[in-house]
């Protein structure tokens, strides 16, 4: 599929009119441990799903400087902090990292107690599993003694962009220390991928599924904190390592429509675009940055492909599977349904945005 920056353009236009206007449509009720409703699926609520989708928002802006956009998103967290915000746990801390973001850039006094606030009691507060990772607790589960991929988009990122906006090292220092101790546990040596989680309960991985989407927040999530943050030497190289492994494994997983399946290792399983989205995503940046080669790219532009002709006519991304649980056995992976989200959104965001600058630098080089 050749695509013309023109396209890209025009898709990316519309994919942010369909994350704004993302509805639930009752398929799923999921109440919260304090009894309020989870909605994962409505722009306007503030949870993990929702603050993926910012983040590719903010990025948007960040790249275009577009202030209609900005103000959109000023406006969501004006009228979400004045409704109150839910309690603190790894899933709700996932829209702090948009707002970090736009707090670097044009550092709006009535957003900066709300993010030092957050920061401070997610390193002081936040239960931890042994050797100190995060406890992946989200608002409707207690998961204990549990790490997850999850964590490092949700929690991790937002510790290095503000610690890193705000001059606050120990910010970054813990940012780093829960990707290194969730790659000790996660990151599988044989193969290069990661699995879902880990149990301290038992020792051991659940189902061992090196499941797609969990590994696309670790391609971004690496890119991210290397971006987003003056990481330490010694840590980025380990984590450009580790990344590196990582994509020559998606490499000779790709499926020949562009995409990855849901289990990465699992062709029965559905191909699935949030991940694939990621995967293009980190691909097409690594190998911009010089930290991949040509054959990475080539397989990126594939996976933008892939997304664009997911993309409907509302701009809404389809094939996108909903909030995956721990899984137990592999089944239960490949039976989660299809649900249009504002990751799915996010996650195609950044793959279309990235996929802008790839194509501008081939052009530049022809």
């Amino acid at each position: 599929m050749s695509l013309s920056v023109q396209q890209v353009e025009a898709a990316l236009a519309s994919l942010v009119k369909g994350m704004t206007g993302l509805r639930a449509d009752g398929r799923f009720h999921e109440p919260n441990l304090d009894g309020t409703p989870g909605d994962y699926v409505s722009f306007d609520s503030w949870e993990w799903p929702q603050g993926v989708g910012l983040y590719g928002l903010s990025r948007i802006c960040e790249r275009s400087g577009d202030e209609k956009l900005l103000a959109t998103i000023e406006d969501w967290y004006d009228r979400r902090i004045a409704a109150g915000l839910p309690g603190m746990n790894v899933n709700t801390t996932a829209p702090l990292l948009a707002l970090s973001r736009i707090w670097a850039n044009k550092r709006q006094p009535r957003f900066e107690a709300i993010l030092q606030d957050w920061a401070t009691r997610i390193i002081e507060t936040m239960p931890r599993t042994p050797e100190g990772g995060f406890q992946h607790n989200v608002s409707d589960k207690i998961n204990d003694d549990e790490l997850w991929d999850d964590t490092l988009f949700m929690v991790a990122l937002f510790l290095a962009s503000f610690g890193q906006a705000s001059g606050q090292r120990r910010l970054v220092d813990e940012a780093e220390r829960q990707f290194l101790v969730h790659a000790r546990y996660l990151a599988d040596p044989t193969t290069g991928l990661w699995f879902h989680g880990w149990t301290f309960d038992g020792r051991h991985n659940f189902a061992r599924a090196l499941w797609g989407r969990g590994n696309s927040w670790i391609t971004v999530g690496i890119l991210e904190l290397i971006e987003l943050a003056d990481t330490s030497p010694s840590v980025r190289e380990f984590l450009l390592g580790v990344l590196g492994a990582q994509t020559d494994a998606l490499l000779r997983l790709q499926a020949p429509s562009g995409a990855w399946h849901t289990l990465l290792d699992d062709p029965s399983s559905y191909e699935e675009i949030s991940a694939t989205a990621g995967f293009g995503y980190g691909l097409m940046k690594a190998a911009r940055l010089g930290l991949a080669g040509p054959e990475h790219r080539q397989a990126g532009l594939r996976a933008l492909g892939a997304v664009m002709a997911n993309i409907s006519a509302e701009g809404v991304v389809s094939n996108v599977s909903y909030g995956t649980r721990m899984g137990h056995d592999l089944q239960f992976y490949r039976d989660i349904p299809i649900q249009p989200t504002g990751y799915g959104q996010a996650l195609a965001i950044l793959c279309l945005t990235e996929g802008l600058e790839t194509l501008g630098t081939i052009k530049e080089a022809a």
